[in-house]
C-alpha cells in the first residue's frame, strides 16, 4: 500500500479529516519565501500535539544550516523533518545527534538527470526523499506546492536505485496520482493542491484521491 502524506495543514480540523481519510502523514509548512499553507511554530505545535500515533508529522522547514533546523523543531516537536532546501551549514549526522529519535527527510527538486546523482548522494545520510517540483535557484525560491509535476521517468531513476524509501510530490490528484505510481512505484505520494478547494481541505477531493490509490 502506498502511504500518503497529505501536505499544507492548517488546523486541526483539517488533520483530523486527512487521517480520518487514510493519510499516513500530515505536512505542516513553516516559513518559506512562497507557496501555499503557511502556518506559525504555534499553530504546528498546536496541531502535532493532537495528531495520534502512528501518524507522522512533518514539519517543513526552509532553513539551510543544520543549527538553525535543529532550533526550528524545538519550537514545533513533529516526529518527523523535511528540508526542503539544500543543506548549506553543518550536517545531517549534527541533525541526528542532536534529535536521534527525528526522522529526517530531504527534498530533491528533479530538475534533470543531474538530480539522479543528487539525491542518492543525499540517501545515505537522511531516512528518506521526498522528489518535488520546485525551483531553489528561482529569485524567489520555490520550496514545494507548485502544483506543477516534473519528469517521473527521472523520479522512477531514483526509486529504483535509493536505498531509502522515496515519496513523490509535485502536481499530484485524483486524475494523475494512479499514473504516477505505476510509472515512479514510491513509497509514498505527497499532496496538496490536489485535495483543495479555495485553499481548503476538500474532502470530496479526498475521497476521489484516495478511491484511485485503494
Amino acid at each position: 500500500m502506498v502511504r500518503v502524506k497529505i501536505c499544507c495543514i492548517s488546523s486541526q480540523k483539517e488533520a483530523r479529516m486527512a487521517i480520518n481519510h487514510g493519510a499516513s502523514a500530515l505536512g505542516l509548512v513553516g516559513h518559506m519565501p512562497s507557496g501555499p499553507g503557511i502556518i506559525s511554530d504555534e499553530e504546528i505545535k498546536a496541531i502535532t500535539q493532537k495528531v495520534p500515533p502512528p501518524i507522522a508529522t512533518f514539519l517543513l522547514t526552509s532553513e539551510v544550516s543544520a543549527n538553525a533546523i535543529v532550533r526550528h523543531h524545538q519550537l514545533v516537536q513533529t516526529n518527523t523533518i523535511q528540508i526542503v532546501d539544500a543543506l548549506k551549514e553543518g550536517t545531517y549526522l549534527d541533525i541526528k545527534n542532536a534529535l536521534p529519535e527525528v526522522k529526517l527527510v530531504q527534498v530533491v527538486h528533479v530538475q534533470g538527470e543531474s538530480s539522479i546523482d543528487e539525491a542518492l548522494a543525499i540517501a545515505e545520510k537522511v531516512d528518506a526523499l521526498l522528489l518535488d517540483s520546485g525551483n531553489p535557484n528561482a529569485a524567489i525560491k520555490t520550496l514545494g506546492g507548485t502544483g506543477n509535476t516534473h519528469d517521473w521517468a527521472i523520479s522512477r531513476k531514483i526509486a529504483d536505485q535509493s536505498e531509502v524509501p522515496v515519496f513523490l510530490a509535485g502536481g499530484l490528484n485524483a486524475e494523475n496520482v494512479k499514473r504516477a505510481i505505476d510509472t515512479v512505484q514510491p513509497f509514498g505520494v505527497d499532496l496538496c493542491s490536489g485535495v483543495r478547494s479555495n485553499g481548503n481541505l476538500d474532502p470530496a477531493k479526498l475521497e476521489q484521491f484516495f478511491g484511485q490509490i485503494m
